[in-house]
């Protein structure tokens, strides 16, 4: 089994990409508030709670990050017309913009780092994290 070697080239690949995230995205944006602002782009409105799967966190960092997010103009918080319990997220027009810029920064790393192999090995190697990624979270 090669652990030990995958653990070396995926912890270094996991902390160049961290680092050019924080960089390229900042600082007006994390990677956490470029999550929820795809999340929105493509369910267009969402409840703070339905957050919490795509962002692994807890209720209460969801509402401090989508607080920051909303004093920065990233996204828009109204309260539900019928049931007033009910807050709805929705993205900003400035939210729009930074998601397309955030997602032009990791798409200029991740195009820089696949351009060193071929486009078939590419593809594998969709395939083979793919593969990887199926497995169960729970490690027996």
């Amino acid at each position: 089994m090669h652990t030990h070697e995958f653990a070396k080239v995926w912890s270094r690949l996991a902390k160049d990409y961290k680092m050019h995230m924080e960089n390229g995205l900042g600082p007006s944006l994390t990677e956490a508030q470029l999550t929820v602002l795809e999340v929105l782009e493509e369910r267009r409105r969402m409840k703070p709670s339905d957050f919490i799967p795509y962002l692994a966190t807890s209720p209460a960092a969801v509402t401090m990050l989508l607080d920051r997010m909303e004093k920065n103009g990233l996204i828009l918080r109204d309260r539900d017309e019928r049931d007033r319990r009910l807050v709805w997220v929705t993205i900003s027009g400035k939210g729009r913009q930074e998601v397309d810029r955030g997602i032009q920064v990791r798409n200029e790393y991740l195009s820089h780092v696949l351009s060193r192999i071929s486009s078939h090995n590419q593809q594998l190697l969709v395939y083979l994290l793919g593969k990887v990624g199926t497995v169960p979270q729970e490690v027996g």
